[in-house]
């Protein structure tokens, strides 16, 4: 109740994502999202909102509608017709929120820290790279401050990196930057990426046009599906 912070969040366990990575698919990880959101709903008591490609309708698809308004905005939201819970109490828990879950494709937490502490150029560098603003389809963005570090961040979800690589939207921040006058200063990967995330980056920095995993040598030790 007395949380706060920078990214919006509905609840404790906020968001819970399947995600299928090797042996298995997207349908399977659709099965398990819905029955795992299903019994933690009964279990706990916890609203609960199927996302993606679990979503039971196109309206929840994005997660930035369905944890619109936030913590504070929950009460208000389940007394709306239109947002019946998909698992769980039709009212908020007072002390967890609400916990969307869902099945999703890997999900690249890219960041690009700018040498400046003016919070709207980030944000409107932000707003020139999200989807929403016109920007690249497959990225989601908001600027914050790192005050700590004496810099802006544009923090961004690179939501389905084979359509949108980790490269494109970095090249775009650092276009609209230079429209500032302002350089990026660094880089952060949050998490985790998956392998053939980085043959674009990879291909484009190298300038090797037909780069790929295959010829890195660690890759040919991983295990092929249906392998232990």
């Amino acid at each position: 109740r007395g949380h706060s912070g920078s990214h919006p969040r509905m609840g404790a366990v906020d968001v819970v994502p399947f995600v299928p990575i090797r042996g298995i698919g997207m349908d399977e990880a659709v099965e398990i999202a819905r029955r795992f959101g299903t019994t933690f709903a009964e279990r706990h008591g916890i609203p609960v909102f199927f996302y993606e490609e679990a979503a039971t309708s196109e309206a929840r698809r994005n997660l930035v509608d369905v944890r619109r308004g936030g913590y504070e905005g929950l009460a208000e939201k389940l007394h709306d017709p239109g947002w019946r819970v998909d698992a769980g109490p039709q009212e908020p828990n007072e002390r967890s929120g609400a916990t969307a879950v869902g099945a999703r494709m890997p999900l690249i937490a890219f960041n690009v820290n700018l040498h400046t502490e003016d919070l709207e150029i980030a944000r409107s560098i932000a707003g020139a790279v999200r989807h929403v603003g016109g920007g690249l389809r497959y990225v989601k963005a908001m600027g914050l401050s790192l005050e700590d570090e004496g810099v802006v961040q544009v923090s961004m979800n690179l939501v389905d990196y084979r359509k949108t690589p980790i490269p494109r939207a970095l090249e775009l921040v650092r276009a609209e930057a230079r429209r500032y006058g302002v350089a990026v200063e660094e880089c952060e990967l949050v998490g985790l990426v998956p392998i053939e995330a980085l043959e674009e980056v990879a291909s484009y920095y190298l300038q090797i046009p037909d780069f790929g995993v295959e010829q890195v040598i660690e890759y040919h030790l991983l295990p092929r599906d249906g392998e232990e």
